[in-house]
């Protein structure tokens, strides 16, 4: 249909609105990158660990672009204090296999929990990032500390609360 011609077969006067739609790709060079830090005290892990990969990735912002790394950094304090739900601390099996014969190791998650609560919440928030190199890539502003401490004060964070 030409600009001009009638959109209706009543004749009327109505014209028609020719837009030129184009999608919008963030530039790497444009980024704006924030500091966030999270308190995981008392909330579930994996709850928090899906919200924190969204932030890491850039998906709360309206420039995100799937092929680019356009999401922020986040500090995670009181990693020891989260929460797992159901039996998961006996049942959840975290396994690894040291590339050797009958290497295959299995460590339950009340015992990981115990000794590196940091460790069990980065495994979690990396399952949820893109299995690539845009994914380390992201996974690189991931900060997790077992305490109420830590080093990135410098960089000014702010609080980031979510509704879980």
């Amino acid at each position: 249909m030409k600009v001009g011609s009638s959109l209706f077969d009543d004749g009327s006067d109505q014209l028609e609105v020719i837009r030129h739609m184009s999608t919008f790709v963030a530039k790497s060079a444009e980024i704006q990158r924030k500091w966030y830090v999270v308190d995981a005290e008392g909330l579930t892990m994996g709850r928090l660990a899906s919200e924190v990969a969204s932030v890491l990735r850039g998906k709360h912002k309206p420039e995100f672009t799937p092929f680019l790394d356009t999401g922020d950094y986040v500090i995670v304090v009181n990693a020891a204090k989260m929460v797992l739900t159901g039996k998961k601390l006996d049942q959840k099996l975290y396994r690894y296999h040291t590339q050797y014969p009958g290497g295959l190791k299995e460590v339950s998650y009340r015992n990981l929990m115990d000794k590196r609560p940091e460790k069990a919440f980065e495994l979690a928030v990396k399952g949820m990032l893109p299995k690539n190199a845009l994914g380390r890539q992201m996974f690189r502003k991931l900060h997790v500390f077992a305490g109420p401490e830590h080093d990135h004060a410098a960089q000014k964070p702010e609080v980031l609360k979510f509704s879980i």
